[in-house]
Order: C-alpha cells, then sequence, then structure tokens
C-alpha cells in the first residue's frame, strides 16, 4: 500500500500499530530489522490485534525497536525478554504477547530461557533476528556464525573444531516443544513468506495452542562489510545452505 504525502511524494503505507513519531527507524542502513519489524507491523494489522498487545524487546540491536509500534512495549535485561513477556502473559492470558530478539538474547545468555519456554509450551510468540553476529557490539562471532565466516573475534574464520557449528534454534525448539507449537524459519529477502510465517506464529498464540517461534534470517551490511549486492548474496546463498527456510511445525487443524 502507499500513501500521498502532502508533498505529493509518494510513500508507503506505514503498518498502523507502528509508532509514527520514532521514524525513520534507528537500525543501520540495510539492516534487516526493519523489514522483519514491518512484517511484524503488518501481521498485527491484519489480525487486528493492535489492542491487546505487548511488545517485548532485548538488549543487542533489537533494543532499538522499544518505541518502534503504537502498542505497549517493555525493554528487558539483556536474555531475558522470553520470561517477561511469559509473566505477563500468564498474569494477563488476554494479551497477545510477542518476545523479540537477536540470535544472541536467543540462542547465548537467553538459550535456557527460551528451550523452557519451548519446553512448557508457553502461548506466547518468540521472534528471533538470526544475521549471523553480534552487531551491536563490533559484529563478534555469535551462536548462528557460519563455519569459516570472518567475525572481529574469528578473523580467519568460524573453526567449528574450536567453537562447535552453528545453533540451529527452530530445530531445537521444534523438537522440544509439545503439541501446539508453531515453528519456522524466514528470511528477509521474501517478505511476503515472512510475514505468512509472522501472522502464522501471532495466530497459534490467539487461537490457545501453544508456543510459537519464528526465526528470521536477516543482514548486517555493517559488520559483514558487504556492499548491496554481496548482502543479498549472502542471506539468499549462503545463510540459507545451512539455514534452511520453512515451517517445520505447525498444529493439526482441530476437528469441528
Amino acid at each position: 500500500m502507499q500513501e500521498l504525502k502532502e508533498n505529493n511524494v509518494l510513500q508507503p503505507a506505514m503498518p498502523t500499530s507502528w509508532y509514527e513519531a520514532s521514524k525513520p527507524h534507528k537500525f543501520c542502513p540495510g539492516c534487516g530489522h526493519g523489514i522483519i519489524l514491518k512484517c511484524l507491523g503488518e501481521a498485527i494489522d491484519e489480525l487486528g490485534i493492535k489492542g491487546k498487545m505487548v511488545f517485548g524487546c532485548d538488549i543487542g540491536c533489537s533494543l532499538l525497536a522499544w518505541d518502534f509500534f503504537d502498542v505497549d512495549s517493555v525493554q528487558t535485561h539483556h536474555g531475558r525478554t522470553t520470561p517477561v513477556i511469559t509473566g505477563m502473559k500468564r498474569a494477563n492470558t488476554d494479551i497477545i504477547g510477542v518476545a523479540y530478539m537477536g540470535d544472541g538474547g536467543g540462542y547465548a545468555i537467553g538459550s535456557q530461557h527460551l528451550f523452557n519456554a519451548a519446553v512448557r509450551g508457553e502461548k506466547i510468540t518468540v521472534i528471533l533476528c538470526n544475521n549471523g553476529n553480534y552487531g551491536m557490539t563490533g559484529g563478534q562471532m555469535a551462536p548462528t556464525t557460519l563455519p569459516g565466516m570472518k567475525t572481529e573475534t574469528t578473523p580467519y574464520g568460524r573453526d567449528i573444531e574450536d567453537s562447535g557449528p552453528p545453533t540451529k534454534g527452530p530445530e531445537m525448539v521444534a523438537a522440544v516443544a509439545p503439541e501446539g507449537a508453531y515453528v519456522a524459519r524466514g528470511t528477509i529477502s521474501n517478505p511476503r513468506q515472512l510475514k505468512g510465517f509472522i501472522k502464522k506464529g501471532l495466530q497459534n498464540q490467539i487461537d490457545g495452542n501453544g508456543f510459537s517461534f519464528v526465526e528470521c534470517l536477516s543482514s548486517c551490511p555493517t559488520n559483514w562489510r558487504t556492499n548491496a549486492a554481496q548482502t543479498w548474496e549472502f542471506i539468499e546463498k549462503d545463510m540459507t545452505q545451512y539455514f534452511k527456510i520453512g515451517e517445520l511445525r505447525a498444529p493439526q487443524a482441530k476437528e469441528v
């Protein structure tokens, strides 16, 4: 959708769930967070759940989303977004709780919370941005850094003999979550599909089925030190070879 501004310049319309005063956003040029959050915003609009939303974000680049939405929002300590949203959902089951984080917040310092929330089947939606590095602190190796990928702490490329292989979060969640879970991995290179996954993750929570988890492959050209063509190639080819796109778990349709 597009809208005509007063100066007669045609611009894309923002999701109505976005907080317009905080735009343009604070993420680096070329960062994928903005695309993920637009997909989330459009999904919120299409489901009509803005008034029920509670959005929680982690420390890291994801903290720049603290004022992204015109909904109740909370910024948590690093790795603690999942339990904070879990507590809010348990205290008020009518809310739609979204925990938004990076790969460090979900797979490193917050891995125990993600794992156990999945095991318990907490009825929240977790959305995780996977850009293969610790973006905010200078581009160090993260749990999702690919084999051979150069970072500030792996200048010669990640050696899996020393650090182990990259974490496959959706596969882990899909293996331990009970019946009713929704688990998927999308990419910013296919926003339509990614929005569909996020929308299903929210709908799964609305329906009260169980835990919902969507990993989003994203870009970090600032720390990758890539131009536009190299950035897109890394997302579409290198990342998707290791991190397969698609739905890993979806609840079965209930019999009427």
